[in-house]
Parts: structure tokens; C-alpha cells; sequence
């Protein structure tokens, strides 16, 4: 090939195009772990949404007999909601050539709800159709409608099925001593059952906080003063209606607002949600961890290769796929979170390709939860590594030791003058092994039952109250 046709096949001109693939991984390589979420936080989940509040708030105004109409019949209803329960393919491909005209999203769904009325036969209704609305009335309904669902029948359900298989962990391995580590030393044992209880612990706490959030709407016109409303009907107390019509949705009223509902509700529960990504991030490196020296090892599954020229190897793949998609999530939510809490003056358009991006940092994140279940799966807890690193490390029983005789002295049974440096000088930068701390114990001047105490305790004892801290997770 000559270097004209090495430059060109470089900057593209003389290759193929591949057939249409998607851009993300998300829609791609892991579709199969984030497929709930689509249908809520996509393009067409949006806009299903769209149209049930367009619907519903043509039922609301009819209910009220407002403008001469009359409510409609039950029949009529039903047709009216079926509008969006089926929702599909050619609603979809209708509402994007009518886009590609109007150039704007939302009123292509109120030229598609019209022209369905036509088709049901309901064209007496159809100028209430968006009535008095600005498009931010339907938007917020919408994505307020489509997070809260997402979060709740998709995102929410994947955590706690990760802090219940911690949980039974935690139950499992509550009695499991393990040499603890703090500052990457040695430190005072604990059970591996108590140290994943930690983590479900924290997560079911971030997790009630996050299924208690609200899930904010607004419903007042173009600058939030209902001013075509009053305009049309200044009889109607309007912010009643919508105050009702937004809570018959489900969600939670926002009565002063500029032209947009202020995203604060957004912000509260990104933050939330990374918060939980922070906590599960610190799940997987400390599990990664635990399978590097050992605590853990890792469950073969059939045909899978660990490496392509190590055949000995089982990469922890799961948790560090976990580490790597909640770094992401948390760094798309962060810029959610920073983003949507500002809008000029009554309102910018920042937040419109913003928003979109709600299901790119969900997605990364439910992917880290089934790969951070997947693996909670495929690992086995090594009691045998854990008591030997527990024998290795009798210096550990420092602290009991030295705390015993603080006791003593206060009780008038001693009278060693300083029992931390005592222990300081036997066990800092030094590796002690159970005869010479029995030694070390019996020579000492305390009284015989602490001596009997100190002389019965073992690495593999010294966990304190680590097995029943288990049970605080009910």
C-alpha cells in the first residue's frame, strides 16, 4: 500500500462504514444488565411519560366540567389512558417524524395526543389538549415520573438485593475471625461477617434515604404565576387543581417555581445515589482486597478464561468492573447534581441535554450492582488464610493486654507505672509469638484472674463483640 493510501484509509475516506452500532456500552456490550432502566429513562420512556400527563390532564379538566365539557365516560377514559399504557413502536416512529418538522419535542407529543383524539373520536376535547401549559409543566411531571419509577421498580430493588446478599453474609461469617487491618497493619481482630455487616449497614441507611425522597412537579404556566390560566378562568382556583393533579400522579407538588420546577429534588437524590456508589465502591476494593492476600478466594465458572496467556488466573473481573462503573456513575451524578441546581434568571435550556444523560448515570450504576452481585456470588470465604494470618500476628493482643493492666492499676492490684510503653517495648516493630506473650503474662503484677483471662485469649478469640453486632441488622 502506498503512503497515500495508508493516509487515506487513516483519516477515513477510503473505509467502509460499519452497519449502525450503538455508541455506549450501555446499549451495547451490557444492555442485557440495564435493560429495566430503558424503559423509563429512554428517549421513549420520556415520552410515553409525556403523553400520560398530557392524557391525564385532559381528564383532570374534563372532570372538573370546565370550559363547557362534561367529564367523559368511563369507556372514553379508558381509550384516553390506553393512549400511553400502549405506547409503542409507531408512536414512537410518529412522534419522530413529527419532531424532524416542529423542531421541538414536547409539542410533538401534543400534535400526536391530538391527533389520536381525532381518531377515538373525542375531537370536542381536543383544544384542552396542553391547555394553559408551558412545556416545562409536562417535562417535570414526566422526568419526576420516570426517575421515581426507574429509582423505585428498577435502581432501588438492584441495591437492596445487594445489601440482603450482604446481610446473609454477614449471617454466615459472623463467627469468622479475621486479622483486621487499619492503616494496611495489623490491628485488633474482628469476623469478616461483622465487616460486611458494616457495609450493609451503611447502605440500608442511604437506602431508606433515598426511597423517602420526594419526587418534585410544577404545574403553573409559563414563569410559574398561572397567569394564562386566571386569564382563561379566573373563577378556578388553579393552583388547587394542579396541586391536586400533580399529587394524583404520584408525586410531590412544587408550588413556587420560576418556568421550571427548580431540579432540587433531582439534586437531593443524585447526591444520595452517589453517596450509595461511594459506599459500594469502597465494597468492591475492600473485597478485591481481601481476594489479593487471600480472605476469598474465587469461585471457577465454567469456561470462563481469568487470563489469556495465565491459565491459573480468576480475575476479580466483577468488582473491578463495579469500581470502574461507579466511578463513572458518580461522576456523571456529581455533574447532574452541580449542573441542575442553577437556571438563568426564569429559565436556560442547560438542563434539557442534562437531564437526558439520567439514565447514562443510572445505567453505569445498576451495571456495578449486578456485577457487585454477580460477584458476592462467586467468592468463598477461606477460613483457613484467616486463622493463620490470626496466629501469625499474636502481637495484635497488645492492646488487651495493656488495657487489662490500666484496669488492674485502677483496681489497686498493680503497680506497673506505665503498662503502654510496657507493651510498647515488647511489641512495636516486632513479631511476638504465643509463648512469649504467655511469658510476658505471667510475669506480670496483676492479679491471677486477669492473668487467666489474658493467659486464655488468642488472636483468634480477641473479636469482642463482633459476631452479635450482626445481629443490629435485623
Amino acid at each position: 500500500m502506498t503512503r497515500a493510501a495508508r493516509d487515506a484509509d487513516h483519516d477515513g475516506s477510503l473505509v467502509s462504514s460499519l452497519p449502525p452500532q450503538p455508541l455506549s456500552p450501555l446499549d451495547g456490550r451490557y444492555r442485557a444488565a440495564v435493560t429495566g432502566l430503558a424503559d423509563y429513562l429512554s428517549e421513549a420512556g420520556l415520552n410515553r411519560a409525556r403523553v400520560e400527563v398530557e392524557v391525564e390532564w385532559l381528564i383532570a379538566l374534563t372532570d372538573r366540567s370546565l370550559f363547557g365539557t362534561a367529564p367523559l365516560s368511563a369507556d372514553d377514559t379508558a381509550r384516553l389512558r390506553a393512549l400511553y399504557e400502549e405506547f409503542g413502536q409507531s408512536e414512537i416512529d410518529w412522534l419522530a417524524a413529527k419532531e424532524a418538522v416542529t423542531r421541538h419535542d414536547v409539542k410533538a407529543i401534543e400534535y400526536l395526543v391530538r391527533d389520536r383524539l381525532s381518531t377515538l373520536g373525542l375531537d370536542g376535547i381536543a383544544e384542552l389538549t396542553h391547555f394553559a401549559c408551558t412545556s416545562e409543566d409536562i417535562n417535570s411531571a414526566s422526568y419526576a415520573l420516570t426517575v421515581q419509577r426507574a429509582v423505585q421498580r428498577v435502581w432501588l430493588p438492584k441495591l437492596r438485593e445487594v445489601i440482603g446478599t450482604l446481610k446473609t453474609l454477614a449471617v454466615q461469617h459472623r463467627d469468622a475471625a479475621m486479622l483486621s487491618r487499619t492503616h494496611g497493619q495489623p490491628a485488633t481482630p474482628s469476623t469478616m461477617g461483622k465487616e460486611l455487616g458494616v457495609f450493609a449497614w451503611r447502605l440500608e441507611r442511604v437506602a431508606a434515604q433515598i426511597d423517602a425522597g420526594e419526587y418534585l412537579a410544577k404545574f403553573s404556566g409559563a414563569t410559574g404565576t398561572w397567569s394564562a390560566h386566571l386569564s382563561a378562568a379566573p373563577e378556578v382556583d388553579w393552583p388547587e387543581l394542579s396541586r391536586a393533579f400533580i399529587e394524583g400522579l404520584g408525586l410531590d407538588f412544587n408550588v413556587l417555581t420560576t418556568q421550571i420546577e427548580s431540579h432540587d429534588w433531582q439534586v437531593e437524590l443524585y447526591d444520595r445515589v452517589r453517596h450509595a456508589g461511594g459506599i459500594l465502591h469502597n465494597l468492591a476494593t475492600d473485597i478485591w482486597t481481601y481476594i489479593s492476600i487471600g480472605y476469598f478466594t474465587q469461585i471457577p465458572v465454567a469456561g470462563a478464561t481469568g487470563s489469556s496467556t495465565m491459565p491459573h488466573k480468576i480475575n476479580p473481573i466483577r468488582f473491578e468492573n463495579a469500581e470502574a462503573n461507579l466511578e463513572i456513575a458518580g461522576g456523571l451524578l456529581a455533574t447532574l447534581s452541580q449542573t441542575l441546581v442553577t437556571s438563568r434568571m426564569q429559565r436556560d435550556l442547560t438542563d434539557s441535554t442534562t437531564q437526558r444523560n439520567i439514565g447514562v448515570a443510572f445505567g453505569h450504576s445498576l451495571l456495578a450492582l449486578d456485577n457487585l452481585q454477580r460477584g458476592l456470588g462467586e467468592i468463598s470465604l477461606a477460613e483457613d488464610v484467616l486463622l493463620a494470618d490470626l496466629d501469625g500476628n499474636w502481637e495484635v493482643l497488645a492492646e488487651a493486654i495493656q488495657t487489662v493492666i490500666r484496669a488492674e492499676i485502677a483496681a489497686g492490684r498493680s503497680q506497673i507505672s506505665d503498662p503502654y510503653a510496657l507493651l510498647k517495648d515488647l511489641t512495636r516493630g516486632h513479631r511476638v509469638g504465643a509463648s512469649d506473650l504467655a511469658a510476658f503474662v505471667t510475669g506480670l503484677d496483676i492479679g491471677d484472674a486477669a492473668k487467666e483471662r489474658l493467659l486464655a485469649l488468642t488472636p483468634a478469640t480477641y473479636d469482642g463483640l463482633a459476631s452479635q453486632l450482626v445481629d443490629e441488622l435485623g
